[in-house]
Protein backbone atom coordinates (compact mmCIF):
# COMPACT_ATOMS: atom_id res chain seq x y z
CA UNK A 1 0.00 0.00 0.00
CA UNK A 2 1.28 3.06 -0.84
CA UNK A 3 2.07 6.48 1.56
CA UNK A 4 -0.98 8.32 -0.39
CA UNK A 5 -3.27 5.22 -0.14
CA UNK A 6 -2.51 4.45 3.39
CA UNK A 7 -3.63 8.32 4.34
CA UNK A 8 -6.70 8.16 2.24
CA UNK A 9 -7.62 4.41 4.30
CA UNK A 10 -7.30 5.47 7.29
CA UNK A 11 -8.89 9.14 6.84
CA UNK A 12 -11.78 6.37 5.95
CA UNK A 13 -11.36 4.57 9.13
CA UNK A 14 -11.48 7.96 11.20
CA UNK A 15 -15.10 8.98 9.38
CA UNK A 16 -16.54 5.82 9.36
CA UNK A 17 -15.28 5.04 12.93
CA UNK A 18 -16.86 8.61 13.92
CA UNK A 19 -20.32 7.50 12.65
CA UNK A 20 -19.38 3.96 14.89
CA UNK A 21 -19.15 5.64 18.07
CA UNK A 22 -22.34 6.97 17.74
CA UNK A 23 -23.74 4.06 19.41
CA UNK A 24 -21.29 3.83 22.10
CA UNK A 25 -22.09 7.42 22.88
CA UNK A 26 -25.41 6.63 22.99
CA UNK A 27 -25.33 3.77 25.15
CA UNK A 28 -22.32 4.92 27.66
CA UNK A 29 -23.01 8.85 27.90
CA UNK A 30 -25.37 9.10 30.01
CA UNK A 31 -24.15 6.09 32.38
CA UNK A 32 -22.63 8.17 35.08
CA UNK A 33 -26.08 9.73 35.71
CA UNK A 34 -28.39 7.03 36.20
CA UNK A 35 -28.46 7.50 40.17
CA UNK A 36 -29.33 11.62 39.17
CA UNK A 37 -31.99 10.36 36.54
CA UNK A 38 -33.56 7.73 39.85
CA UNK A 39 -33.89 10.54 41.94
CA UNK A 40 -35.20 13.36 39.48
CA UNK A 41 -38.45 11.34 37.99
CA UNK A 42 -38.00 9.79 41.66
CA UNK A 43 -37.83 5.73 40.02
CA UNK A 44 -36.44 2.99 40.48
CA UNK A 45 -32.76 1.66 39.09
CA UNK A 46 -34.94 -1.04 37.33
CA UNK A 47 -36.98 1.70 35.30
CA UNK A 48 -33.61 3.53 34.51
CA UNK A 49 -31.71 0.09 32.91
CA UNK A 50 -35.07 0.20 30.93
CA UNK A 51 -34.07 3.09 29.46
CA UNK A 52 -30.96 1.20 28.47
CA UNK A 53 -33.08 -1.67 27.63
CA UNK A 54 -34.96 0.57 24.70
CA UNK A 55 -32.26 1.89 23.34
CA UNK A 56 -30.29 -1.14 22.93
CA UNK A 57 -33.75 -2.87 21.56
CA UNK A 58 -33.49 0.25 19.10
CA UNK A 59 -30.32 -0.24 17.95
CA UNK A 60 -31.10 -4.13 17.40
CA UNK A 61 -33.99 -3.74 15.53
CA UNK A 62 -32.92 -0.67 13.61
CA UNK A 63 -30.21 -2.30 11.74
CA UNK A 64 -32.18 -4.68 10.61
CA UNK A 65 -33.82 -1.69 8.61
CA UNK A 66 -30.84 0.21 7.87
CA UNK A 67 -29.02 -2.36 6.81
CA UNK A 68 -32.00 -3.64 4.35
CA UNK A 69 -32.08 0.03 3.27
CA UNK A 70 -29.11 0.51 2.71
CA UNK A 71 -28.54 -2.55 0.50
CA UNK A 72 -31.83 -0.71 -1.91
CA UNK A 73 -30.94 3.07 -2.04
CA UNK A 74 -27.36 3.12 -0.92
CA UNK A 75 -25.58 4.29 2.12
CA UNK A 76 -25.65 8.18 1.95
CA UNK A 77 -29.29 8.85 2.08
CA UNK A 78 -30.48 6.47 5.05
CA UNK A 79 -27.59 7.87 7.07
CA UNK A 80 -28.99 11.49 6.41
CA UNK A 81 -32.28 10.82 7.54
CA UNK A 82 -31.37 9.08 10.29
CA UNK A 83 -28.97 11.57 11.48
CA UNK A 84 -31.64 14.49 11.32
CA UNK A 85 -34.24 12.24 13.59
CA UNK A 86 -31.37 11.25 15.95
CA UNK A 87 -30.85 15.07 16.95
CA UNK A 88 -34.60 15.55 17.38
CA UNK A 89 -34.81 11.94 19.47
CA UNK A 90 -31.66 13.14 21.69
CA UNK A 91 -33.71 17.04 22.37
CA UNK A 92 -36.90 14.91 23.16
CA UNK A 93 -34.98 12.83 26.05
CA UNK A 94 -34.03 16.25 27.13
CA UNK A 95 -37.22 17.51 27.55
CA UNK A 96 -39.00 14.50 29.17
CA UNK A 97 -41.26 15.00 31.83
CA UNK A 98 -41.02 11.86 32.98
CA UNK A 99 -39.25 8.58 32.87
CA UNK A 100 -41.69 6.89 30.31
CA UNK A 101 -41.50 9.77 27.74
CA UNK A 102 -37.49 9.06 28.32
CA UNK A 103 -37.96 5.44 27.31
CA UNK A 104 -39.77 6.06 24.37
CA UNK A 105 -37.54 8.65 23.41
CA UNK A 106 -34.27 6.80 24.00
CA UNK A 107 -35.87 3.70 21.51
CA UNK A 108 -36.22 6.19 18.96
CA UNK A 109 -32.59 7.07 19.81
CA UNK A 110 -31.36 4.08 19.45
CA UNK A 111 -33.33 2.79 16.51
CA UNK A 112 -31.65 5.76 14.21
CA UNK A 113 -28.32 5.71 15.79
CA UNK A 114 -27.88 2.22 14.22
CA UNK A 115 -27.55 3.48 11.06
CA UNK A 116 -24.15 4.90 11.72
CA UNK A 117 -23.39 1.31 13.26
CA UNK A 118 -24.39 -1.14 10.12
CA UNK A 119 -23.86 1.04 7.68
CA UNK A 120 -20.23 1.96 8.52
CA UNK A 121 -19.59 -1.75 8.29
CA UNK A 122 -21.42 -1.96 4.88
CA UNK A 123 -19.35 0.60 3.40
CA UNK A 124 -15.87 -1.11 5.42
CA UNK A 125 -17.23 -4.55 2.98
CA UNK A 126 -17.95 -2.63 -0.16
CA UNK A 127 -13.91 -1.49 -0.14
CA UNK A 128 -12.48 -4.34 1.01
CA UNK A 129 -12.17 -7.81 1.74
CA UNK A 130 -9.61 -10.80 2.76
CA UNK A 131 -7.11 -9.57 5.13
CA UNK A 132 -7.52 -6.40 4.08
CA UNK A 133 -10.98 -5.82 5.48
CA UNK A 134 -9.45 -7.75 8.38
CA UNK A 135 -7.05 -4.37 8.86
CA UNK A 136 -9.09 -1.93 8.05
CA UNK A 137 -12.37 -3.34 10.35
CA UNK A 138 -9.70 -2.96 13.46
CA UNK A 139 -8.50 0.24 12.02
CA UNK A 140 -12.86 0.88 12.06
CA UNK A 141 -12.24 -0.30 16.12
CA UNK A 142 -9.45 1.34 16.82
CA UNK A 143 -11.18 4.92 16.55
CA UNK A 144 -15.22 3.26 17.17
CA UNK A 145 -13.74 1.85 20.50
CA UNK A 146 -12.75 5.38 22.04
CA UNK A 147 -16.19 5.88 22.29
CA UNK A 148 -16.65 3.64 25.15
CA UNK A 149 -13.45 5.06 26.84
CA UNK A 150 -14.67 8.54 26.16
CA UNK A 151 -18.28 8.36 26.54
CA UNK A 152 -18.66 8.04 30.23
CA UNK A 153 -15.60 10.54 31.14
CA UNK A 154 -17.70 12.88 28.82
CA UNK A 155 -20.99 12.52 30.77
CA UNK A 156 -19.28 12.91 33.77
CA UNK A 157 -17.62 16.09 32.58
CA UNK A 158 -21.26 17.41 31.37
CA UNK A 159 -22.76 16.42 34.72
CA UNK A 160 -20.04 18.15 36.55
CA UNK A 161 -20.86 21.20 34.59
CA UNK A 162 -24.70 20.71 34.60
CA UNK A 163 -27.17 18.31 34.92
CA UNK A 164 -28.01 14.64 32.94
CA UNK A 165 -30.06 17.25 30.61
CA UNK A 166 -26.93 18.79 29.21
CA UNK A 167 -25.48 14.75 28.40
CA UNK A 168 -28.65 15.00 25.66
CA UNK A 169 -27.90 18.25 24.35
CA UNK A 170 -24.42 16.97 23.95
CA UNK A 171 -25.82 14.33 22.00
CA UNK A 172 -28.01 16.32 20.06
CA UNK A 173 -24.81 18.50 18.92
CA UNK A 174 -22.89 15.21 17.87
CA UNK A 175 -26.05 13.92 15.90
CA UNK A 176 -26.03 17.57 13.77
CA UNK A 177 -21.85 17.63 13.73
CA UNK A 178 -22.45 13.82 11.99
CA UNK A 179 -25.59 14.67 9.95
CA UNK A 180 -22.84 17.84 8.53
CA UNK A 181 -20.35 14.81 7.67
CA UNK A 182 -22.57 12.96 6.26
CA UNK A 183 -23.75 15.50 3.90
CA UNK A 184 -20.34 16.96 2.82
CA UNK A 185 -17.80 14.21 3.37
CA UNK A 186 -19.08 10.91 2.86
CA UNK A 187 -19.05 9.54 -0.88
CA UNK A 188 -21.47 6.51 -1.84
CA UNK A 189 -19.67 3.26 -1.80
CA UNK A 190 -23.00 1.21 -3.25
CA UNK A 191 -23.48 2.04 -6.91
CA UNK A 192 -26.83 1.49 -8.37
CA UNK A 193 -26.06 -1.74 -10.69
CA UNK A 194 -24.86 -3.74 -7.23
CA UNK A 195 -27.89 -2.54 -5.15
CA UNK A 196 -30.97 -4.61 -3.92
CA UNK A 197 -33.96 -4.15 -5.45
CA UNK A 198 -36.95 -2.50 -3.70
CA UNK A 199 -38.56 -5.53 -2.47
CA UNK A 200 -39.85 -6.74 1.12
CA UNK A 201 -39.78 -9.96 0.11
CA UNK A 202 -36.47 -9.79 -1.19
CA UNK A 203 -35.46 -8.45 1.75
CA UNK A 204 -37.06 -11.35 3.94
CA UNK A 205 -35.39 -14.26 1.60
CA UNK A 206 -31.65 -12.43 2.15
CA UNK A 207 -32.37 -13.05 5.54
CA UNK A 208 -33.27 -16.36 5.33
CA UNK A 209 -30.68 -17.08 3.55
CA UNK A 210 -27.78 -15.56 5.51
CA UNK A 211 -29.62 -17.63 8.36
CA UNK A 212 -29.28 -20.89 6.89
CA UNK A 213 -25.68 -20.19 6.36
CA UNK A 214 -24.25 -22.25 8.83
CA UNK A 215 -20.77 -20.96 9.53
CA UNK A 216 -22.39 -17.17 8.81
CA UNK A 217 -24.53 -17.91 11.98
CA UNK A 218 -22.31 -19.52 13.77
CA UNK A 219 -19.69 -16.34 13.83
CA UNK A 220 -22.60 -14.10 13.93
CA UNK A 221 -23.52 -15.73 17.39
CA UNK A 222 -20.32 -16.48 18.88
CA UNK A 223 -19.15 -12.54 18.32
CA UNK A 224 -23.16 -11.08 19.53
CA UNK A 225 -23.78 -13.42 22.70
CA UNK A 226 -20.35 -12.34 23.69
CA UNK A 227 -21.07 -8.03 23.10
CA UNK A 228 -24.44 -9.10 25.02
CA UNK A 229 -22.43 -9.55 28.17
CA UNK A 230 -20.67 -6.77 27.68
CA UNK A 231 -24.13 -5.18 27.82
CA UNK A 232 -24.74 -6.37 30.78
CA UNK A 233 -21.51 -5.05 31.93
CA UNK A 234 -22.52 -2.10 30.94
CA UNK A 235 -26.12 -1.65 32.87
CA UNK A 236 -24.31 -3.21 36.01
CA UNK A 237 -21.01 -0.99 36.78
CA UNK A 238 -22.62 2.09 37.31
CA UNK A 239 -24.22 0.36 40.15
CA UNK A 240 -21.94 -1.83 41.54
CA UNK A 241 -18.87 0.44 41.37
CA UNK A 242 -20.99 3.67 42.84
CA UNK A 243 -23.18 2.11 45.44
CA UNK A 244 -21.49 -1.48 46.51
CA UNK A 245 -17.83 0.24 46.21
CA UNK A 246 -18.89 3.88 47.18
CA UNK A 247 -17.12 5.14 44.44
CA UNK A 248 -17.70 8.70 42.56
CA UNK A 249 -18.97 9.43 38.93
CA UNK A 250 -15.54 10.69 37.88
CA UNK A 251 -13.46 7.59 39.56
CA UNK A 252 -16.38 5.05 37.83
CA UNK A 253 -16.38 7.07 34.51
CA UNK A 254 -12.05 6.61 34.54
CA UNK A 255 -12.77 2.52 35.54
CA UNK A 256 -14.73 2.20 32.93
CA UNK A 257 -12.78 3.97 30.85
CA UNK A 258 -9.90 1.63 31.16
CA UNK A 259 -11.89 -1.35 29.70
CA UNK A 260 -12.05 0.82 26.44
CA UNK A 261 -8.43 0.66 26.82
CA UNK A 262 -8.17 -2.91 26.48
CA UNK A 263 -11.18 -2.92 24.06
CA UNK A 264 -8.45 -1.17 22.09
CA UNK A 265 -5.66 -3.27 22.90
CA UNK A 266 -8.04 -6.59 22.05
CA UNK A 267 -9.00 -5.61 18.45
CA UNK A 268 -5.48 -3.64 17.50
CA UNK A 269 -3.82 -7.38 18.52
CA UNK A 270 -5.64 -9.00 15.18
CA UNK A 271 -5.90 -6.13 13.02
CA UNK A 272 -1.52 -5.84 13.80
CA UNK A 273 -1.33 -9.97 13.75
CA UNK A 274 -3.87 -10.75 11.19
CA UNK A 275 -0.89 -11.55 8.55
CA UNK A 276 0.47 -13.60 10.92
CA UNK A 277 -2.01 -15.53 12.89
CA UNK A 278 -5.47 -16.52 11.52
CA UNK A 279 -8.63 -15.22 12.24
CA UNK A 280 -10.15 -18.35 13.25
CA UNK A 281 -7.15 -18.80 15.85
CA UNK A 282 -7.52 -15.23 17.62
CA UNK A 283 -11.37 -15.76 17.68
CA UNK A 284 -11.12 -19.15 19.66
CA UNK A 285 -8.40 -17.86 21.79
CA UNK A 286 -10.81 -14.65 23.21
CA UNK A 287 -13.40 -16.95 23.85
CA UNK A 288 -11.50 -19.07 25.72
CA UNK A 289 -10.15 -15.80 27.54
CA UNK A 290 -13.55 -14.91 28.47
CA UNK A 291 -14.52 -17.80 29.84
CA UNK A 292 -11.47 -17.57 32.11
CA UNK A 293 -12.14 -14.01 32.65
CA UNK A 294 -16.15 -14.29 33.71
CA UNK A 295 -15.55 -17.40 36.07
CA UNK A 296 -12.71 -14.84 38.21
CA UNK A 297 -15.71 -12.55 37.70
CA UNK A 298 -18.17 -14.51 39.64
CA UNK A 299 -15.70 -15.81 42.23
CA UNK A 300 -14.83 -12.37 43.09
CA UNK A 301 -18.35 -11.39 43.52
CA UNK A 302 -19.48 -14.17 45.26
CA UNK A 303 -16.81 -13.78 47.92
CA UNK A 304 -17.21 -9.96 48.24
CA UNK A 305 -13.68 -9.28 46.83
CA UNK A 306 -12.66 -5.87 47.06
CA UNK A 307 -12.65 -3.35 44.05
CA UNK A 308 -9.28 -4.46 41.81
CA UNK A 309 -10.05 -7.65 42.03
CA UNK A 310 -13.01 -7.02 40.20
CA UNK A 311 -11.79 -4.97 37.80
CA UNK A 312 -8.71 -6.78 36.36
CA UNK A 313 -10.73 -9.56 35.05
CA UNK A 314 -13.64 -7.12 33.68
CA UNK A 315 -10.47 -5.60 31.94
CA UNK A 316 -9.32 -8.79 30.66
CA UNK A 317 -12.92 -10.01 29.71
CA UNK A 318 -13.46 -6.89 27.81
CA UNK A 319 -10.16 -7.30 25.65
CA UNK A 320 -11.50 -11.12 24.84
CA UNK A 321 -14.74 -9.00 23.48
CA UNK A 322 -12.23 -6.90 21.41
CA UNK A 323 -10.38 -9.70 20.31
CA UNK A 324 -13.54 -12.04 19.00
CA UNK A 325 -14.83 -9.19 17.43
CA UNK A 326 -12.27 -7.68 15.15
CA UNK A 327 -12.05 -11.68 14.27
CA UNK A 328 -15.26 -12.60 13.69
CA UNK A 329 -16.46 -9.69 11.92
CA UNK A 330 -14.58 -10.71 8.40
CA UNK A 331 -14.85 -14.43 8.39
CA UNK A 332 -18.23 -13.64 8.71
CA UNK A 333 -18.67 -11.13 6.00
CA UNK A 334 -16.08 -12.56 3.63
CA UNK A 335 -18.61 -14.24 1.23
CA UNK A 336 -21.71 -12.13 1.62
CA UNK A 337 -20.21 -8.88 -0.61
CA UNK A 338 -23.55 -9.06 -2.48
CA UNK A 339 -25.66 -8.43 0.51
CA UNK A 340 -22.96 -6.67 3.14
CA UNK A 341 -25.66 -4.53 4.57
CA UNK A 342 -28.28 -7.07 5.80
CA UNK A 343 -25.08 -9.36 6.43
CA UNK A 344 -23.64 -6.25 8.77
CA UNK A 345 -27.22 -5.59 10.39
CA UNK A 346 -27.63 -9.22 11.58
CA UNK A 347 -23.96 -9.31 12.71
CA UNK A 348 -25.17 -5.95 14.48
CA UNK A 349 -28.71 -6.57 15.78
CA UNK A 350 -27.77 -9.85 18.20
CA UNK A 351 -25.37 -8.50 20.40
CA UNK A 352 -28.63 -5.22 20.85
CA UNK A 353 -31.20 -7.96 20.95
CA UNK A 354 -29.54 -10.05 23.59
CA UNK A 355 -28.32 -7.03 25.49
CA UNK A 356 -31.84 -5.54 25.93
CA UNK A 357 -32.59 -8.95 27.55
CA UNK A 358 -29.68 -9.54 29.96
CA UNK A 359 -29.60 -5.63 30.99
CA UNK A 360 -32.16 -5.54 33.60
CA UNK A 361 -31.38 -9.26 35.16
CA UNK A 362 -27.73 -7.39 36.04
CA UNK A 363 -29.68 -5.59 38.74
CA UNK A 364 -32.84 -8.29 39.55
CA UNK A 365 -31.15 -9.48 42.74
CA UNK A 366 -30.58 -5.49 44.14
CA UNK A 367 -28.39 -2.88 44.04
CA UNK A 368 -26.36 -4.61 46.33
CA UNK A 369 -24.40 -7.34 44.89
CA UNK A 370 -22.36 -8.05 42.12
CA UNK A 371 -23.55 -12.53 41.58
CA UNK A 372 -25.95 -11.48 38.76
CA UNK A 373 -23.59 -9.78 36.65
CA UNK A 374 -21.19 -12.79 37.01
CA UNK A 375 -23.36 -15.08 36.06
CA UNK A 376 -24.29 -13.55 32.81
CA UNK A 377 -20.98 -13.23 31.51
CA UNK A 378 -19.91 -16.75 32.19
CA UNK A 379 -23.22 -17.45 30.61
CA UNK A 380 -22.81 -15.67 27.64
CA UNK A 381 -19.04 -17.10 27.41
CA UNK A 382 -19.99 -20.36 27.64
CA UNK A 383 -22.95 -20.12 24.62
CA UNK A 384 -20.22 -17.83 22.56
CA UNK A 385 -18.12 -21.01 22.85
CA UNK A 386 -20.99 -23.30 21.75
CA UNK A 387 -22.15 -21.67 18.81
CA UNK A 388 -18.70 -21.54 17.12
CA UNK A 389 -18.11 -25.03 18.17
CA UNK A 390 -21.45 -26.67 17.18
CA UNK A 391 -22.06 -24.46 14.11
CA UNK A 392 -18.59 -23.32 12.56
CA UNK A 393 -16.35 -26.31 13.50
CA UNK A 394 -19.03 -28.52 12.70
CA UNK A 395 -19.93 -26.92 9.58
CA UNK A 396 -16.30 -27.25 8.49
CA UNK A 397 -15.65 -31.26 9.81
CA UNK A 398 -18.90 -31.71 7.16
CA UNK A 399 -17.40 -29.54 4.15
CA UNK A 400 -14.06 -31.14 4.79
CA UNK A 401 -15.99 -34.74 4.78
CA UNK A 402 -17.94 -34.13 1.74
CA UNK A 403 -15.06 -32.97 0.31
CA UNK A 404 -13.33 -36.29 0.59
CA UNK A 405 -16.39 -38.32 -0.84
CA UNK A 406 -16.34 -35.87 -3.93
CA UNK A 407 -12.64 -36.73 -4.64
CA UNK A 408 -13.48 -40.71 -3.99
Amino acid sequence: MTHKNKQTTVRLALLLGLFSTLGPFTIDMYLPAFPQIVERFGTTASLVQLSLTTCLLGLGVGQLVMGSLSDVYGRRKPLLISMAIYVVAAVACAISPNIWLLILSRLVQGFVASAGIVISRAIARDMFSGHELTKFFSLLLLVGNLGPLVAPVTGSGVLALTSWVGVFIALALLGMYLLAMTKWSLQETLPVERRSPSNFTQQLRNYGSLLRDRSFTGYMLAQGIMIAGVFAYVSGTPFIYQNIYGVSPTVFALLFGSNGISLIIGSQLVGRMAHRVSEQTFLLFGLWLAGAASIAVLLVAMFHGPLYALVIPLVFFVAAIGITSTAAFPLAMESQGHMAGSAAALMGVIPFLLGAVVSPLVGIAGESTAVPLGVIILTTSAAAMLSYFLLVKRSSIKNAGSFEVRKQ
